[in-house]
């Protein structure tokens, strides 16, 4: 099997990541759980170990469902990541909360949620200007001293956010947004990270679908895109272009574009793992295709010069 070493952690992980933030009902609408399950399932059968969720995705939603789909499967063999932030309330609004007490209980019901005893890589899910680091910290190692984290982890953090938070801790991984159109985390954070032997663990490298060829730039959305100046107009159907321009480099390698994206993006000694939003098997199945593959530097460059990228 593909695995990889998160940083410093004792986390060995597929470099595709199943993500889960589909089921946010708010943000894509809702998802047949019968089909997303059954993903979740086809990615352990096609070598992913690595799943992604949030409290927050759904308001728990997520990780229920998360939860369900792996529940046949050995739970030594699988890496579950969640995170904590969003402290959610029923009627629908929420804030950011990292406060200990905050920390504390949240871990316990995403445990339930999950169906687990344990969850692999917990991580806050943004930064909370209200709660020093040092509580936030403080919490998270009890959690892992009380043997229900394995791991612990930040997304969303810039890299002096990333520092400061280690000054208290082992943050042994980080999130951030990072794809071939969106790669400013290249300045500083991901060279820090790599310096540090932090994890590294991508999100969005297909940028919402974008960066899979499929679109033609003629489509619209009822989802999060709608309001997305990079799936609008003109704009829209110049970076769709650019995109399907990647066919030949993808068949040189006997890749589909999806698969060229993923191993290009992994290539870099900076990331570890990408995290790829799934809804069907058949994309996993795509996406799983990337692990293992790698094309030469003067395509690779060749790729981000099609893609506009510097």
């Amino acid at each position: 099997m593909d695995r990889v070493r998160l940083g410093r952690s004792n986390l060995h992980v597929s470099p595709i990541c199943y993500g889960s933030w589909q089921l946010s009902p708010k943000f894509w609408g809702d998802q047949p759980r019968d089909v997303i399950i059954a993903a979740m399932r086809r990615a352990f059968e096609v070598g992913v170990n690595f799943y992604d969720t949030a409290d927050a995705y759904g308001d728990g939603l997520s990780e229920e469902v998360l939860g369900e789909a792996l529940k046949p499967l050995p739970r030594d063999e699988i890496v579950v990541a969640t995170k904590v932030y969003h402290h959610f309330y029923p009627d629908g609004h929420r804030h950011p909360d990292l406060s200990g007490d905050y920390i504390r209980r949240e871990c316990d019901a995403s445990l339930e949620r999950l169906q687990m005893d344990y969850i692999d890589l917990y991580q806050c899910h943004g930064f909370d200007p209200l709660t020093d680091l040092a509580e936030t910290t403080e919490a998270l190692e009890s959690l892992k001293q009380a043997g229900k984290i394995r791991a612990y982890g930040a997304s969303n953090l810039t890299a002096e956010q990333l520092r400061a938070a280690r000054a208290f801790g082992d943050y042994a991984t980080i999130q951030p947004r990072y794809n071939l159109l969106q790669s400013q985390a290249e300045t500083d954070l991901l060279p820090y990270c790599r310096a540090e032997d932090v994890g590294v663990l991508v999100y969005s490298p297909l940028y919402h679908g974008l960066l899979t060829g499929k679109y033609t730039g003629a489509e619209t959305f009822d989802d999060l895109r709608e309001s997305n100046a990079d799936f609008q107009g003109e704009r829209f159907l110049q970076l769709a272009g650019r995109v399907r321009a990647l066919a030949p480099i993808a068949e040189k390698h006997s890749l589909t574009i999806v698969q060229l994206v993923l191993a290009a993006t992994l290539m870099s000694p900076m990331i570890h793992c990408a995290i790829v939003g799934i809804k069907t098997p058949e994309q996993i199945e795509d996406a799983a295709g990337a692990m293992g593959k790698t094309i030469g530097r003067e395509d690779y460059f060749a790729v981000r010069a099609a893609l506009g990228a510097a």
